[in-house]
């Protein structure tokens, strides 16, 4: 299973108990960890977390400071975490734009982990999926196969399956240009549940609705032919699509 998480909320979270907005951002730090673990657990092969978008640039300098050292500390305290967990880390997204501070971070955690065999786990910094779909597609013509290969490279990204649910914390209904092409049939999740209170409870929630929805693929699913003297189901169930 690959479960994507469009962690939203920390600033909220801090607002609304007088606290600076980077006071928010370590808190869902801390809950990260705490999701992390709950996934390797549980039935997750691939876990995605957006934690800097393309667009968060526009954000405050402060805050923007703030988030990328965040982001460095995290990634070097959590490696021989994830290492001890099994978890292989993969930082997606451009990496131009970043520090050299940041950077060696990245490339270090990506380095202590790579040999892990449990969960892939990849945090998406300085992302876009629009940016990496435009860049492949400026390679001009290849097969299906080729352009995902692009796709990744365009991203920094190990090959991952396509995504199975989409969680977004912090009550917003929108996708926010986050693997856009790795959630084609994604099943989605909306809560209002701020990210830094978003636990395993929270999680064992989602991935339960999560097992309780058909997933077709655009097809149907063709019902058993029915005894004589019996009623025929709908092909189409109430709530399911069409």
């Amino acid at each position: 299973m690959h479960l994507a998480i469009i962690m939203d909320g920390n600033g909220r979270w801090a607002s609304r108990r007088g606290l600076p907005r980077p006071a928010g951002h370590a808190q869902g730090a801390r809950a990260l960890r705490g999701i992390v673990e709950a996934a390797a657990a549980s039935s997750v092969d691939t876990l995605t977390v957006y934690a800097f978008s393309c667009d968060n640039w526009g954000r405050p300098r402060s805050e923007v400071a703030a988030l990328l050292a965040l982001l460095r500390r995290y990634l070097g305290s959590e490696a021989a975490h994830c290492r001890a967990h099994n978890v292989r880390v993969n930082v997606i997204g451009r990496r131009d734009r970043l520090g050299d501070t940041l950077l060696r971070a990245i490339e270090e955690c990506e380095r202590l982990t790579q040999h892990c065999t449990g969960m892939h786990l990849r945090v998406a910094v300085d992302y876009s999926a629009r940016h990496s779909i435009l860049a492949a597609a400026r390679l001009g013509p290849a097969t299906d196969a080729q352009f995902l290969e692009r796709v990744n490279s365009a991203s920094h990204s190990a090959p991952a399956p396509a995504v199975d649910l989409l969680i977004r914390t912090g009550g917003e209904k929108r996708l926010s240009d986050f693997l856009l092409w790795e959630c084609a049939y994604a099943e989605l999740y909306f809560t209002d549940c701020l990210w830094p209170d978003f636990d395993a409870a929270a999680l064992g929630r989602a991935l339960q609705d999560y097992c309780g929805r058909q997933r077709r693929f655009g097809r149907l699913d063709l019902p058993a032919p029915a005894a004589a003297g019996t009623a025929q189901e709908p092909l189409i169930r109430a709530g399911h699509g069409t």
